[in-house]
C-alpha cells in the first residue's frame, strides 16, 4: 500500500520535471498552447493523486492500529 502512496505522490514531480515531454506549442486546446494546458491539467491530476494518497494513508494507519475509526 505504501508503494502506491509513494507513486501517487511521485508521479506529478516526474511529469513536471520531464520538461522535454511538454515543451511544445501543439496541440492547442481552445487556443491555449500545449505547454500551458498540460501544466494546468497536472494541477488537477496532482490534486486527485494527493487526495488518493491521503485516503490510502488513513486506511493504512487504521489497519496498523487495528481500529475502524
Amino acid at each position: 500500500m505504501r508503494v502506491v502512496i509513494a507513486l501517487c505522490l511521485l508521479a506529478p514531480f516526474v511529469a513536471m520535471l520531464w520538461v522535454g515531454s511538454y515543451a511544445k506549442v501543439d496541440p492547442t486546446f481552445i487556443g491555449i498552447p500545449f505547454f500551458y494546458w498540460y501544466q494546468m491539467l497536472w494541477v488537477l491530476i496532482s490534486t486527485a493523486l494527493t487526495m488518493t494518497a491521503y485516503q490510502l494513508w488513513q486506511r493504512d494507519q487504521r489497519a496498523r492500529r487495528g481500529g475502524t475509526k
